[in-house]
């Protein structure tokens, strides 16, 4: 958002406007040894097989496997990636003024239609010599999904990316769920669905399974696809990724859906006509 040959606004007041300390511009952050980045990768695939590890069990769990590794490298490297163990945590109810949490309302929702509820969740996916972000939304009726996005940043812009693709697309969903994280308790990601009509849904604080069709579809992506590979770079995983996620979509049945059909074939066969048109 700086434009350094601004004619008028020199950097330090586009950076004072933007509210950014000017030294973050310049700063040029230094990218993450192979060490951890190896570490990452194991960190991520223990972390999907046992969510409930924080930092101290996973420590311990890394020095059994033969990582000579800390507490802290641990926590710093698992807060990067974006991961926190589940548990049900006290305090719930306090929020930050400008950031408001949504009550859950899937709890014995029956979801018997196809844009009834859609969810989304972010995930950490590797690259070589570093690492990029998943976001994907998902239906939770036909558990198609409807958009997916990569970003080399935790931030709320390329989630909101992701959602603007889906509804252009496929239509404004009743409820949309995601988790608290703050890319989807900002304005950025909020304001424009609200003003769609949506109601917004949030799972409660550690409680991953209040969104269990996307933490599945994350164990889908990454056993079928990511762990398979080694992405050379983004491009290679956006490419290889569109590929894996037309095969989930079209081809590959659900066995959530008891017979022989895919998501989108179960999404498109029972859209109501009002919503298909």
């Amino acid at each position: 958002m700086i434009e350094p040959e601004h004619p008028k606004l020199p950097i330090v007041r586009q950076c004072a406007l933007l509210g950014v300390a000017r030294a973050s511009y310049y700063h040029e952050p230094e990218p993450e040894s192979d060490a951890n980045l190896q570490l990452m990768r194991v960190i991520d695939e223990t972390y999907l097989a046992y969510p409930v590890f924080g930092s101290r069990q996973m420590a311990r769990w890394l020095r059994r496997q033969g990582y000579p590794v800390n507490r802290k490298r641990v926590q710093r490297l698992m807060r990067l990636m974006g991961l926190e163990a589940i548990y049900r945590k006290p305090n719930l109810s306090r929020k930050h003024p400008s950031n408001p949490v949504f009550r859950y309302l899937l709890r014995r929702l029956v979801i018997d239609r196809p844009n009834q509820v859609w969810a989304m969740d972010i995930t950490y996916v590797p690259i070589q010599g570093g690492f990029i972000y998943l976001c994907a939304v998902i239906d939770w009726y036909s558990r198609a999904v409807l958009a997916w996005e990569l970003s080399n940043t935790l931030d709320a812009g390329f989630c909101a990316r992701a959602v603007r693709r889906a509804m252009d697309q496929y239509g404004v969903p009743e409820i949309f769920n995601t988790d608290q994280g703050c890319q989807f308790t900002s304005a950025e990601f909020t304001q424009p669905l609200l003003a769609a009509g949506v109601k917004l849904s949030m799972d409660g604080k550690g409680r991953c399974l209040d969104n269990v069709f996307v933490e599945r579809l994350w164990r889908t992506v990454k056993y079928g696809e990511i762990y398979l590979k080694s992405y050379g770079s983004q491009i290679e995983a956006e490419t290889n990724l569109a590929a894996f996620f037309h095969f989930y979509n079209e081809r590959r049945p659900h066995s959530s859906h008891g017979r022989d059909v895919t998501p989108m074939e179960v999404y498109r066969r029972d859209l109501p006509v009002a919503l298909s048109a």
